[in-house]
């Protein structure tokens, strides 16, 4: 990955019990846009979902929503955005949203969202892409799974050459630099083999 145009942000389809939740989803928003990237996410109106999006809407950004059928009630399709993609099933969401996105941040969130997460991780492990993926770890949020990783490397079940690689920002103006940061210095070292995008 050299250059990073589009963006897609995992998160809740609430928005937790902590109001930093929300708030951290409308800064990633405005920053998203106010760099110039475009928006993938997971197509819904409701929790940090919407918020994430709007606030790249409101402040001039592209969007991408892309959203099962069978959810389209449930999460309530945000109309406003650009660009909306209904897909047959939850595995084509998230390869879709993987083949239309350059890097990935994963705001607080529940199951859904975990599990987004960690298949990127998964995939970046196995050599399969070199998109840059960032947690924002907003008041702590993502600390019981960074433990889990170090627990992981202690174990040695992340052994030497298989090692994870990710960001973390605690901030979410932060983020956004990080992952361009982290795509210039893909892009220096690059001397790996091509990139395979279609998993």
């Amino acid at each position: 990955m050299s250059k990073i145009e589009t963006i897609c942000v995992y998160c809740g389809s609430g928005f937790g019990n902590d109001p930093a939740y929300k708030k951290a989803a409308e800064l990633l928003g405005a920053s998203i846009a106010q760099a110039g990237l475009r928006l993938v996410y997971g197509g819904g109106n409701v929790g940090l979902m919407g918020t994430v999006a709007r606030a790249v809407l409101e402040h001039g950004g592209h969007v991408t929503g892309i959203i099962p059928e069978f959810l389209k009630k449930r999460e309530l399709m945000l109309d406003a955005v650009q660009d909306t993609v209904i897909v047959p099933d939850m595995h084509t969401r998230k390869q879709m949203m993987y083949e239309r996105s350059d890097a990935f941040i994963a705001l607080p969130g529940g199951i859904g969202t975990l599990e987004e997460l960690v298949e990127q991780l998964t995939w970046a492990q196995l050599g399969r892409h070199k998109k840059p993926i960032l947690m924002l770890d907003v008041n702590g949020f993502w600390k019981p799974l960074l433990v889990l990783l170090a627990h992981m490397r202690q174990a040695q079940f992340i052994r030497e050459g298989l090692e994870v690689s990710y960001l973390v920002a605690e901030k979410p103006q932060d983020a956004v630099p990080m992952l361009l940061d982290a795509a210039r210095r893909t892009k220096a070292d690059q001397t790996s083999a091509p990139l395979i995008s279609n998993l």
